[in-house]
Formats: C-alpha cells, structure tokens, sequence
C-alpha cells in the first residue's frame, strides 16, 4: 500500500477515564507494521457522535484508513457504526445473515436474546462484513472516495481474531511492501549512552531504521526493513546487526529472545544446564520471571525466598559468623546464598539475591544497595549494586532492577559452559 497510511481511532469513556487500558491500538498497530501500513496517529474517543465526527473528520484528513475499536454492542451508547456510517452517507441496513449468526450465538450459549441485540445485524450499506465468532458484534469495512473505514469490536478477545482472520487479508490485497523487524536487547547500558554510541547509525540509517525503546533497566533496538518480500530483509538488516555488535556488541543478551528471562531459559536448556535461585529481597521475583518462560521446568530446580536470617542459616547454609560480622546485606552472604543454594538443589548454577528495597535504612545499609552472586562450576561472582530512586514506587524498582541482574548475571554463567 504505496504512500498510504492507517490511524487508528479507539471509542470508548471507559479508556478515556482509565477504566480500561487500551491494548488493542498496540495490536492493531503491530498487525499494520508487519504489513508496511504506517501509522502516524492514534487517538481516543470517548462514546458522544459529535466528537466521533469531529475525530472522524481529523483522522481521513491525515490518513487513508481509519480503523476504529469500539461502540459495535446492542446498548444505546454504542453509536459507532451508526455515526460512520453517517458520516459516510450510507444507511443501516439488515443483513439477515448476520442476524442468523447473532441468533445462532444466543442459542450456543444458552441465553435469552434481547431485541436490542437485532441492532447489531444492521450494517453500513454496501459495506464489507467481518464475522464476529467470539461475539455477537460483526466489524465491517466501508470503502469510499479513497478512503477505507474498518469497525472492530472493542473487547480485546473479540477484536484480535477479527483482526487477524478478516482485517489482515483485507488489507494485504492492497500490500506492496513489508516491514520486517529484529530487535536487539541491552543489559548494562542506558538509552542515553547507547545512543551515544550509535548516534552515527541510528541517524544515517533510513532502510533498514534503527529506533531505540527503553524498558526498566534495559534497552531494546528494532532494526526494521522496508523490503518487497520478507526473504530480502536479511540482506539489509544482517550489515546493520553487525556494526551494531561492533559498536555496543558487550552489551547486547540476545536478538528476538523477548526478555531476560526467555535469555536466560533459552541459553540453560540450550546448554543442558539447571539452576536454582535464593532471594532475600527480591522475595521470589527472580524464580517467579524464570517460571513465566514455556519450558522452564527442564532448566528450574527450585527457588529458596530465605528473608530472615536463620533461614538463610538453616536452608542454605550461610555461616553464623558471617551474618553476624558482616549482616545479611553483603558481599559475603550473597556469596555464600548462592553457593548454598546450588549445594541443596544440586544445580549447576545458583544465583543469590540480598539487598535492601527499602523504605529505610537497615543494618547500617542504605536503600537500594543490593549484592547479587552467581556460582557455577566455571563462575563466581558477586555484584555490588547501588540502585537509587526516590518516589512512591522506588522499593518496587529496585526489586525489579535487583532480578534483572540476577537474570543477566544467570545467563553469564551459562554462557560460559
């Protein structure tokens, strides 16, 4: 679809309110990407026909196509479908098919139908109708004077497979071009400095663009390509790839792996490897992101949440004397957890957690000084980490931060079988 771009226009009060969060413009806007359709907008609307209009007006000034989510249900706020197709002069008509699935859904389920479903059967004349097989709302596309309206269902679970199984194909017919992506995960560099070192090629690259996203502790950069079919895209992103990994190679974990964890299983299962975690103030979260990983129960012996110190003492081992000389926030417990750890569960690395998330200070240690320790039959280590943030959610950040290395630390260790 050759200098055509899509705005995509959610309605709804309940996401202007905050109500609800609104997924579906990310996903609307992932499927518009993987097919070369830009998106330069998106908006918001809340469920009133004037302003639809007005939003209405706005976006086919700027963009092509409009695909809206939301206002398609039975009630008498749900005005979307009737002010679109007002807008584009076409009456509502009844399409009995549509009519006898929406029965045929009522009758599935086991429910009364109420006649102000029958609402939801009428359709924009002439338009093109998408079966709705989670709902009782149809989506439908009408095209006019060169431009393209598409109507989706708001909730989520209706809206994506109508999405994928009716919008993409509908789309495609008009595809010239597709955009391919790799993306590239950081650890142990900030946006900033990371831009810094590939100011040069971020900003001289035009097919394949280089953009930078930032996560919490991390930063990911999408290499993306701009190709007639999908095969050529290696040919132009792989160069790029390249003087990236020149340029900031030592912090690069992984391309397409998602996250740190899906790094970190990944590279245990790829090696043969177990692991084993103990955590003081991270409280499990280090074995709870391992867990969320499909297949992590090949690679995940178990996890200790040793908070106090005579569990650190009986479940994993730490000398008394260690405790009591050094306190539970140090190098030396860390050290000894994460030996501890590995030794009870048998793993071929434990990985070791002790810190303060705050609010105060403990031990005469301050907030956010965390030590995080790795043993393996090839690596020791122990991180000291000062992780500062002054506000409502530091202990929450810090926590995070806290797993994040623990999880980097954790794929090091297996990278080096």
């Amino acid at each position: 679809m050759a200098n055509k771009s899509a705005e995509i226009l959610c309605i709804g009060t309940e996401i202007l309110m905050g109500n609800i969060v609104n997924t579906n413009a990310t996903y609307i806007a992932r499927g518009l990407a993987n097919l070369g359709i830009n998106v330069y907008h998106q908006s918001v609307v809340g469920d009133n026909p004037e302003r639809l209009r007005d939003s209405l007006r706005l976006a086919f000034s700027r963009a092509d196509i409009v695909i809206t989510t939301g206002g398609l249900g039975p009630t008498y706020d749900d005005l979307s479908k009737e002010t679109i197709a007002g807008y584009f002069g076409r009456q509502l008509v009844l399409d009995p098919e549509s009519l006898e699935k929406i029965e045929g859904y009522f009758r599935r389920s086991g429910r009364q139908m109420t006649e102000n479903n029958k609402k939801q059967a009428y359709m924009p004349k002439d338009c093109t109708i998408f079966e709705n097989k989670n709902g009782t709302a149809p989506g439908c596309a009408i095209e006019q004077d060169g431009k393209i309206a598409i109507l989706l269902p708001g909730p989520p679970r209706e809206m994506g497979p109508m999405f994928e199984h009716c919008v993409l194909p509908y789309l495609s017919r008009f595809q010239d071009t597709v955009l391919v992506s790799r993306n590239l995960h950081f650890f142990g560099i900030g946006e900033s400095a990371l831009e810094a070192r590939l100011y040069g090629l971020m900003t001289g690259s035009t097919n394949p663009t280089v953009a930078p996203y930032a996560k919490t502790g991390e930063v990911m950069l999408r290499v993306t390509a701009s190709v007639r079919r999908e095969e050529d895209a290696p040919a132009l992103i792989e160069p790029v790839i390249g003087q990236i990994k020149e340029l900031a190679g030592e912090y690069l974990y992984g391309i397409d792996v998602g996250d740190l964890q899906t790094a970190a299983v990944r590279a245990l299962m790829q090696k043969g490897l177990h692991a084993a975690t103990a955590e003081s103030c991270t409280g499990g979260l280090v074995s709870k992101r391992l867990t969320e990983v499909d297949g992590a129960s090949r690679v995940f012996e178990c996890g200790v949440c040793s908070y106090s110190c005579e569990m650190k003492e009986q479940l994993l081992g730490v000398r008394h004397e260690t405790l009591a000389h050094f306190g539970a926030v140090s190098r030396e417990c860390a050290r000894e957890m994460a030996a501890g750890v590995r030794r009870l569960s048998g793993a071929d690395i434990g990985v070791a957690v002790t810190g303060n998330a705050g609010p105060k200070a403990s031990e005469e240690k301050p907030v956010g000084l965390v030590y995080v320790a790795v043993d393996s039959g090839r690596c020791r280590e122990v991180l000291e980490l000062q992780i500062s943030r002054e506000d409502d959610d530091a202990r929450e950040y810090i926590r995070t931060i806290a797993s994040s290395h623990a999880l980097h630390l954790l794929l090091k260790a297996a990278n080096e079988y």
